[in-house]
C-alpha cells in the first residue's frame, strides 16, 4: 500500500512516535519506594489521562504539565508526592532517544520530502530530541510557540497555517489516536499513518494507514524497500 499523493510534508508527532517517551520508567524512578510496585501499573495509566487533561487548558509551560499532573495522580493513588517530584520528571526529557530505526526511516523520507515535527516539547527541549533523532527537519513547530497543546485543534490550525498548506497537502504521522489522529481527521488531514506502538487500541474508522515498523513509512510514501 502507498499513498496515491505526494505531499507538500510529512509530519510527525515526535515524543512516543519517533523518541522512546519513558516518562513512566522516569516517574517511577523519581518516587521509589514511594509508589508500590502493585500500584505503578495502574497509577502510569492514570498518569497518561491526567496529562492530556492538564494540555486541555489555557496553556502552561511543559514543566507545568508534567508537574501538575503528577501532582494530581499521586492524591489519587494516596503516593506521598514532594517538591521537586515533577522538575526531576521533567529534566530527564532530553535524554531521551529515538526507537530502533527512526533515525534511518527519516534520513530516508528527508531525501525526498520536507519533514516537520509537531510537538508537546518546550523550545528547549524540543531542540535537544530533534538532535537526538539525528535527522533533518525543515520545521520544528513545539507547544511554546503555538501557545496550545495538542490535541487541541488550534495547535493542527497552527501547524497548517505555519506551513502554509491545505489539510489534503501533508501526510501526519503519530502513534497517538487521542493526541494526534482523532484532531486530524477532525480538521480534514485524510492522509494519516498510525505508527503503533502498543501503548494506544487501533481506532481504524479514523482512516489511517496502520504501520508497526518505521521501516515501512519510506515504502508507504513511495520510496522503494532498501
Amino acid at each position: 500500500m502507498t499513498f496515491d499523493v505526494k505531499p507538500k510534508f510529512v509530519t510527525f508527532d515526535m515524543n512516543g512516535t519517533l523518541i522512546h517517551f519513558r516518562i513512566g520508567d522516569a516517574i517511577r524512578r523519581v518516587l521509589g519506594d514511594r509508589l508500590p510496585p502493585e500500584l505503578a501499573d495502574d497509577f502510569t495509566r492514570a498518569g497518561n489521562q491526567y496529562r492530556i487533561d492538564e494540555c486541555m487548558g489555557e496553556y502552561k509551560p511543559f514543566h507545568q504539565i508534567v508537574t501538575d499532573a503528577l501532582v494530581r495522580t499521586c492524591a489519587r493513588f494516596g503516593v506521598e508526592y514532594r517538591e521537586g517530584d515533577g522538575q526531576a520528571v521533567y529534566e530527564e526529557i532530553p535524554t531521551w532517544t529515538p526507537y530502533p530505526g527512526v533515525t534511518e526511516a527519516l534520513r530516508r523520507l528527508a531525501e525526498v520530502y520536507p519533514l516537520v515535527i509537531l510537538t508537546n516539547s518546550d523550545d528547549a527541549f524540543a531542540a535537544q530530541l530533534v538532535e537526538n533523532l539525528r535527522a533533518p527537519f525543515e520545521v520544528v513547530i513545539t507547544a511554546e510557540q503555538m501557545g496550545v497543546y495538542k490535541p487541541r485543534l488550534r495547535a493542527f490550525e497552527y501547524m497548517l497555517d505555519k506551513l502554509g498548506a491545505a489539510p489534503d497537502e501533508i501526510v501526519h504521522v503519530s502513534a497517538s489516536p487521542k493526541y494526534d489522529l482523532r484532531s486530524a481527521a477532525g480538521l480534514g488531514i485524510t492522509h494519516t499513518v498510525y505508527m503503533d506502538r502498543g501503548f494506544e487500541p487501533d481506532e481504524p474508522w479514523l482512516g489511517y494507514e496502520r504501520i508497526t515498523d518505521i521501516a515501512d513509512l519510506p515504502v508507504l510514501l513511495g520510496l522503494p524497500r532498501p
